[in-house]
């Protein structure tokens, strides 16, 4: 048996590794997506044009302008002297945000009257355009608080602190997510094509004659696309640690334990996918379609708590949700063994039942 096994694990590692392309594929697509989407996927607003349409010219308007210009978030402030101007702006994608001060805000302002300052977003850029309003919130509340504290006493000042990654720099959420989800996208294609490519070669047939179990097989299958995953899954938070200098503070056996069982439970989808396929365009279609749902209801753009209590249903079923739960606490906050365990044993779970239907879909095809 242990014959059989160690014959067709390194049949299988020979098919992936020596391809010097094969290689190269492997390791490089993924190092380079990570380099570029630590970059690219970020919800920070920056470099942002804003046009000013002022209508009071007082002492506070002035004041409010000086502070946007002042800004890290705005590039340019832009000045119109009309309505239409600013409509145009707008229209045409020039700016992000548009903002009328009304002729009286700065004598409303030095009343104590509510001041009103209209700030028209462009909504077919609504995300950024929501966190760019609360950059203005936050500008127009810093205002309110020195015109409360020059006409009286001072006012109470909150102080904000930010645990875990105290100046909010979103490659340290980013990094060590995209490294888990890299790392489940390449173990689900390998693994996906690991048996199609048997079929589509016509190699699948010396499968049904030997004497090789369904077990013996799908034993084959995973320790050769578990080996690969790891080892990439390895690459890339090392990676994060080095190269992007992101603070780690968990364990590190406990997150290399994770990730190899979350790897085990891709590559149990993996083999699922590639068992029921018949062609090697086929698994890769079926990757992309079980793929990118996956990254989609794990949390990691939007938090799985927003989404439909259906959709949160399924999101239980996905390995991805309960493994960025514990690289990122690993990362940033030194996720305890208890929390690490509850985000474990479902991985675990996904995993057998995975794995158990994929050996049940073989052993039928074999007999």
């Amino acid at each position: 048996m242990f014959t059989r096994l160690a014959a067709q694990i390194i049949k299988e590692l020979l098919s992936y590794l020596r391809d010097p392309k094969s290689r190269l594929t492997l390791v490089g697509p993924p190092l380079a997506q990570l380099l570029i989407f630590s970059f690219a996927v970020t919800l920070d607003v920056s470099h942002v044009t804003i046009a000013v349409l002022n209508d009071d010219a007082g002492r506070w308007s002035t004041e409010m302008i000086q502070r946007l210009e002042a800004s890290s978030f705005v590039d340019q402030v832009r000045f119109v002297e009309r309505p239409a101007q600013l409509a145009a702006l707008i229209n045409t994608r020039a700016v992000l945000v548009g903002m009328h001060f009304p002729a009286d805000f700065s004598r409303d302002v030095a009343a104590g009257r509510p001041a009103t300052v209209q700030a028209l977003i462009d909504g077919r850029r609504a995300n950024a355009g929501q966190i760019a309003l609360g950059y203005l919130n936050t500008i127009a509340a810093g205002l309110s608080a020195d015109v409360v504290g020059s006409a009286g006493p001072a006012v109470p000042q909150v102080a904000l602190r930010h645990w875990f990654n105290p100046n909010l720099i979103y490659r340290w959420f980013v990094v060590p997510s995209l490294s888990g989800i890299l790392a489940m996208l390449v173990s689900l294609l390998v693994t996906a094509l690991s048996i199609a490519r048997e079929r589509e070669l016509g190699t699948f047939d010396q499968l049904l004659v030997s004497p090789a179990r369904p077990v013996e097989i799908i034993i084959g299958k995973t320790v050769p696309a578990l080996i690969i995953g790891t080892v990439l899954g390895v690459i890339m938070i090392s990676a994060g640690v080095f190269a992007f200098r992101i603070p780690f503070t968990g364990s590190v056996l406990m997150l290399l334990a994770s990730l190899i069982l979350f790897i085990l439970s891709m590559v149990g989808i993996g083999l699922m996918v590639s068992s029921v396929c018949r062609t090697q365009q086929q698994a890769i279609l079926g990757t992309f379609s079980i793929g990118v749902p996956l990254v989609m209801i794990s949390g990691f753009a939007t938090p799985v708590e927003n989404m439909p209590r259906w959709l949160q249903l399924i999101a239980e079923a996905s390995p991805l949700k309960y493994y960025l739960v514990i690289v990122r606490g690993c990362f940033l906050k030194g996720l305890p063994a208890a929390d690490i365990f509850a985000n474990a044993w479902p991985m675990a779970l996904i995993a057998l039942v995975t794995l158990s239907s994929a050996m049940f879909i073989v052993k039928r095809n074999l007999q």
